[in-house]
């Protein structure tokens, strides 16, 4: 269940979902209607999946024989149907030669590279100021383009470990959830589009048995080694609350998400998600893809949510949302092993689909605005890590164990 402050306003977030019945049962007559509306609207532009649409419409009234169970379904097919559609949409418009651009890492002038632990290490200047100074730039590209990417934020040898104890900590969790020994919110948070797709929560603190030295060195990491803590505490400020901690993975044939924001509009930025890649992100595997200079405008936002088209008897005219993806360039996040973008949750993005062989892997943690407290999604993290760290409490007890010292991110 979510924390008082942060249960959605509407479900925006295609990362995760809330379980209240409002959503199932709001979701059901919408969809109703979206199913019966949507398949003229889509069949122009998916061509040979019209059929599929179609059946979608037809199959609705078995919603109501048992609206809870079924309307999962017909909502993950209305995602993968549009996410299709909007992918088809982007690759034949005449901005498509901007569409695919990969995202690319911001360099500082006079620092020693664009990122952390390399960066940082070398150069004029004591090493907080020299982070300090990349944070800044960092967080100035971040709050006019609403996405920056950061390279060596963790060490190579360090991404491998994470990813192999994470995919651990997943099969662990999945037979303590099959099993019925736990829930499966203790371990995932809920996700669309789950098909060969996890969120998985990751613990943190002294009193988890399963906080172990991976977690500390890989927040320790990115957010005192590294830039990331500077931006993070330069855009929010350092009682910046963490509001999610989990591993997002996208294993192969996971289906392309719809563009979408985090949150709603507001004119301050609400959370700031840090996405680390565990391994190369390759153009087939899903890379997440980011609408620039989407975040900070309301008319944009409100573009984004009309969905009427000017004609209905000419399919080829374009709603003015769909007007919107077609006529802005977006960048890829084909980030390397070790690297990471950081975004904000106002800028329109989607994942990719995996059409390779190999689970893409990505850490992430997304902290809030003090000054926000309706935040407009659900968060994924542990439960019991609710509304309990603040980023100078993390970055204080990071720096403990650093030192050596007891501290409250794993047991002494």
């Amino acid at each position: 269940m979510a924390h008082p402050e942060q249960r959605p306003e509407m479900p925006y977030r295609c990362c995760s979902y809330n379980n209240n019945y409002y959503y199932y049962y709001f979701g059901l007559f919408f969809l109703v209607g979206c199913l019966r509306e949507s398949v003229a609207f889509h069949a122009h532009f998916v061509g040979g999946r019209g059929h599929r649409l179609a059946a979608a419409t037809a199959s609705t009234t078995a919603l109501f024989s048992d609206p809870k169970s079924l309307l999962y379904a017909e909502q993950e097919k209305l995602l993968v149907q549009r996410g299709q559609y909007e992918g088809e949409l982007l690759d034949s418009s005449s901005n498509s030669s901007s569409q695919n651009i990969p995202l690319e890492a911001n360099f500082v002038k006079g620092a020693s590279g664009g990122g952390g632990f390399g960066g940082a290490s070398s150069g004029g200047g004591s090493k907080k100021s020299l982070l300090k100074t990349q944070g800044t730039a960092h967080a100035n590209v971040l709050k006019q383009q609403g996405v920056v990417r950061i390279d060596n934020v963790l060490p190579g040898p360090l991404a491998d470990e994470i990813r192999e104890k994470v995919f651990a900590l997943r099969k662990e969790s999945e037979a303590l959830v099959e099993s019925g020994e736990l829930p499966s919110l203790a371990r995932f948070a809920n996700v669309l589009l789950k098909e060969n797709r996890v969120d998985l929560t990751i613990p943190l603190g002294a009193d988890d048995d399963g906080a172990e030295e991976w977690v500390a060195q890989a927040l320790s990491s990115v957010l005192v080694n590294s830039p990331v803590g500077s931006v993070i505490q330069n855009l929010l400020g350092s009682k910046a609350l963490l509001y999610e901690w989990s591993c997002l993975v996208s294993d192969p044939s996971s289906n392309r998400q719809v563009m979408h924001p985090d949150t709603p509009y507001k004119e301050e930025p609400v959370l700031l998600t840090c996405f680390i890649a565990l391994q190369d992100i390759e153009l087939d595997m899903g890379p997440t893809m980011w609408m620039p200079e989407t975040h900070d405008s309301a008319e944009i936002h409100a573009q984004f949510q009309d969905e009427r088209k000017p004609s209905e008897e000419d399919e080829a005219v374009l709603s003015p949302k769909d007007q919107l993806l077609v006529s802005r360039p977006t960048v890829l996040g084909t980030l390397p092993k070790g690297c990471c973008a950081i975004f904000d949750s106002r800028v329109l993005h989607a994942g990719g689909a995996n059409t390779s062989s190999t689970s893409r892997a990505i850490l992430y943690f997304t902290f809030q605005n003090p000054k926000v407290t309706n935040v407009g999604n659900p968060g994924s993290i542990r439960p019991y890590l609710i509304g309990q760290w603040t980023l100078q409490k993390l970055q204080n007890e990071l720096t403990k164990y650093q030192k050596g010292k007891p501290c409250e991110i794993i047991s002494s």
